[in-house]
């Protein structure tokens, strides 16, 4: 399902981290995410909602450059 919020995102296994894109372009990286976490992301019906409950504000991350 398309978020209103969240255009794209991806996890790497090996580094534990979550690569969000949101739909303003602004990407950032969340670090020591249990893959528990993205794959329920992944299947929330509610991305923004999930993200807000759950990643925002719980992980560490870091603003990358916009791609």
């Amino acid at each position: 399902m398309p978020s209103s919020v969240i255009k794209h995102f991806s996890y790497n296994t090996d580094q534990k981290t979550l690569k969000i894109m949101f739909i303003t372009d602004m990407v950032y990286l969340y670090k020591n995410v249990p893959e528990r976490i993205f794959k329920l992301l992944k299947a929330s019906g509610s991305k923004g909602r999930y993200f807000n409950a759950h990643i925002k504000d719980k992980f560490k991350f870091q603003k990358l450059e916009e791609e």
